[in-house]
């Protein structure tokens, strides 16, 4: 099981944002790699704290996670699924630092052990509209992106403007002494490198656009407003830099039948008169096909039958939910004749007098056991 990302981060639930954002600074600064050399134990904690912040610093994430927990990134390729490393993490969060750990922790945390930042890609964005019942077992889609990638024979140069550091160093006079700061490289944006070659057709990044296939595996369970991360599939970045990221946003049709209320599912069935009375057995819809249900004759209208584990698969992993299946006795509007006078004679019978017994719920509480 992986560790709960507040207690990572020895916050409460309802820590706020400054508060998060001060333990995970405490946090990296103790398990930072300068500080511990050679230490897996202290380097799995610091990307373990990196991991835990960058979902709860994001106020979509962290409302994913405190509803989902990890099961709300499962599949995605990025955080979450261990799909960090230490350029991501220098990358992402150095700015948290500001400038006061800059020269004892590795240049300001742009780049591991050196003031060098890789400078990353941007992200892209696709929709993804999936059935109920790619909903409720989960699938695998394969979806072609034009993504921008290193053209075929750029060349990069080292940035004559910071010498390849990726960093500019101004020394200043103040009333309490010399003082040095270090800013990035604007010519380079931090990298170090500039464009060499251009080979035709790329950008002035050496970046060409190129249609590509990427496979993305989607949970069971997910729902419209879901958002998944399949990590270094956005578009790449010159030099050395770091690939963004493809964000995928979660649709789901509406299904002609099946109505989804949280894991389980909803279906209205219509039944006539005489089915009531007399019993018989009907073809439902399920998320895994049709079924055949029987009905027991004296069928009173509003009854819920439950199908135990044919909704929709808990994205927790807590199981499946359920198929709540609505019978309702329909009424015809037009009869003819023979049928009216038929009614009529039965109308005064005393076997067609509503007599409720204790065990006929009411609609109420049908609801009630229906949701305990």
């Amino acid at each position: 099981m992986k560790e709960d990302y507040y207690e990572i981060l020895g916050v409460e639930k309802n820590a706020s944002a400054s508060e998060i954002k001060k333990a995970y600074r405490k946090k990296a600064i103790e398990f930072h790699p300068d500080r511990n050399p050679g230490d897996s134990a202290a380097e799995e904690n610091f990307k373990k704290a990196a991991e835990a912040y960058e979902v709860l610093s994001d106020s979509d994430k962290k409302a994913r996670y405190d509803r989902f927990g990890h099961a709300a990134f499962e599949g995605n390729g990025g955080f979450g699924s261990g799909g960090m490393n230490m350029e991501d993490i220098f990358s992402q969060f150095g700015d948290i630092f500001g400038g006061a750990f800059g020269g004892a922790f590795g240049g300001g945390f742009g780049g591991f052990g050196g003031g060098q930042a890789r400078v990353k890609g941007s992200n892209l964005r696709i929709r993804v509209n999936l059935s109920l019942e790619e909903v409720a077992n989960g699938v695998e889609k394969k979806i072609k992106v034009k993504r921008k990638i290193q053209a075929s024979g750029v060349t990069y140069k080292t940035c004559a403007a910071c010498g390849g550091s990726g960093q500019v160093t101004r020394v200043t006079n103040t009333i309490l002494g010399r003082m040095q700061t270090a800013t990035a490289c604007t010519t380079c944006g931090g990298s170090g490198q500039v464009l060499d070659h251009k080979p035709a057709g790329a950008d002035a990044h050496g970046l060409i656009a190129q249609e590509e296939t990427v496979s993305i595996k989607i949970p069971a369970g997910v729902e419209s407003g879901m958002q998944l991360k399949v990590s270094g599939k956005g578009n790449e970045a010159p030099g050395n830099g770091i690939p963004g990221d493809l964000l995928v946003a979660i649709e789901t049709k509406e299904h002609p039948t099946l109505k989804r209320e949280g894991d389980n599912l909803h279906y209205d069935l219509y039944i006539s008169i005489p089915d009531a009375v007399l019993g018989t057995s009907k073809e439902i819809d399920t998320v895994g096909g049709k079924v055949r249900i029987k009905l027991e004759s004296g069928l009173q209208s509003g009854k819920i039958l439950r199908l135990r584990n044919k909704g929709i698969k808990s994205i927790n992993g807590y199981g499946t939910g359920d198929l709540l299946v609505h019978v309702n006795v329909w009424t015809p509007k037009e009869l003819s004749k023979e049928q009216r006078e038929f009614f009529e004679r039965m109308q005064n019978d005393e076997k067609f007098e509503p007599k409720p017994e204790k065990s006929d719920k009411s609609f109420f509480e049908k609801v009630k056991d229906m949701f305990s």
